[in-house]
């Protein structure tokens, strides 16, 4: 996947739903959020177009109805997405998106843990690729 993915809140919602089941046609879209939103067929059928003209999803025909499947991974979207939002908000700076998330936002003593594992474990894995000959 060569463009970036950005998508909307209802477009990222469309996508959990293929990333989940998959594969779905649109009334099978519309009902696995109608609890969250009542949206139209049409709505969804739209979004999708929109999506698939774009190379996120693709769809094959079968019993006379579009079947969907994501093209590009949750993984592939989330990385795209935090991509563009460290260069469009922190001018890239990695160290100032952490810094805002981890001052501004309530973060648990077991996520500060996570999170400081993780840095050691980057940092670990980071010396023994300079050590290599």
């Amino acid at each position: 996947m060569g463009e970036p993915v950005q998508l909307t809140e209802l477009q990222f919602d469309i996508m959990r739903v293929l990333w989940t089941r998959g594969e779905a046609t649109v009334a099978e879209i519309c009902r696995a959020l109608e609890s969250e939103r009542s949206l139209a067929l049409t709505t969804v059928a739209t979004l999708l177009s929109r999506l698939e003209k774009r190379g996120v999803v693709e769809h094959e025909t079968r019993a006379r109805q579009f079947v969907y499947r994501a093209v590009v991974t949750e993984a592939e979207a989330r990385h795209s997405m935090v991509h563009e939002l460290t260069e469009r908000l922190f001018d890239g700076n990695v160290a100032d998106l952490l810094t805002h998330l981890v001052t501004e936002r309530q973060i648990s003593a077991g996520d500060l843990e996570r999170l400081k594992a993780l840095l050691e474990q980057r940092a670990h894995s980071g010396r023994e690729r300079n050590d290599e000959p």
